[in-house]
């Protein structure tokens, strides 16, 4: 599974120009709002570092998948959400300030917690540990795509009001639009391997999409998080970062088996994620 244009540059220009559209409906309040409550943040977290990394392993054991495939599938579980997560919580009506706030302290974390978690894995399903050093570029380019258009869409809010009432529908639209576009290149991008890609670790990638976003949804809900955050949690916790996993499998691993989970997951996941963020928002209505 070669990276390619759409993940290397379109994708990250489409995902800037969305954050700008996010930022112009974030102020600092809702900012200062998440700190003054921090139990979300928290609780994201966990889910995060703790919960999908186990639920990944055994789905890898009881699916019995290839020791390559099932570091891939770990791999996918250890890499942070991105600003994909932040658009579908947008869309689904989330507390998208939770989400950036989460997106950057796991992305910070994952300087720690991702070479730990694949070298583990690879120690146990392939019987090699192997250090993974975490490019530093990848971390800045997440910290770049989410924080910086989103900042600047703030000022705009902050400093030019009339141009943000200009702006907000057509860069609404133009998100739906860019969000298809996404959809589609994602799907026609590697058409004729899709159904062979789908058949190794299809399932497998389904499941543990189904794990990531039930569990960051109704686990904050059992700590009476109100369903706005949950939303939140749920996509960032439901929505990895798909280029950056496999960009590690292809470039810091060299194997291009591992890319393939991240890589049918990344699918999959605009689906599960429309579904679910139709079905959560209507609690909102």
């Amino acid at each position: 599974m070669q990276e390619g244009l759409l993940s290397t540059a379109v994708l990250p220009a489409a995902l800037g120009i969305i954050m700008l559209g996010l930022g112009l409906s974030l102020s600092v309040a809702d900012f200062t709002r998440v700190i003054k409550y921090p139990k979300a943040v928290f609780i994201g977290l966990f889910c995060q570092m703790v919960i999908l990394p186990f639920g990944a392993f055994f789905i890898a054991r009881a699916m019995g998948l290839a020791p390559e495939l099932a570091v891939g599938l770990m791999l996918l579980a250890a890499s942070p959400g991105g600003a994909t997560a932040n658009l579908f919580s947008h869309l689904s009506n989330g507390d998208v300030a939770l989400n950036i706030t989460l997106t950057a302290i796991n992305s910070v974390l994952t300087l720690f917690t991702l070479p730990f978690i694949v070298s583990t894995a690879m120690d146990y399903f392939m019987g090699s540990a192997q250090a993974i050093p975490m490019p530093f570029t990848k971390v800045i380019q997440v910290f770049a795509i989410v924080l910086v258009p989103v900042s600047i869409g703030m000022l705009i809010k902050k400093y030019r009001p009339a141009l943000t009432l200009k702006l907000e529908k057509p860069v609404r639209i133009a998100s739906a639009i860019l969000l298809v576009l996404v959809i589609i290149a994602a799907i026609l991008k590697d058409k004729d391997k899709i159904g062979d890609y789908f058949a190794q670790v299809g399932i497998a990638a389904l499941l543990f999409n189904l794990l990531s976003m039930l569990s960051g949804y109704f686990i904050p809900r059992l700590f009476k998080i109100n369903n706005r955050q949950s939303i939140a949690i749920g996509m960032e916790i439901g929505i990895h970062n798909g280029t950056l996993a496999i960009f590690l499998a292809l470039t810091v691993l060299n194997n291009a088996a591992m890319s393939i989970p991240p890589a049918v997951y990344s699918i999959i996941m605009f689906f599960t994620a429309g579904a679910f963020g139709y079905f959560v928002s209507k609690k909102n209505k």
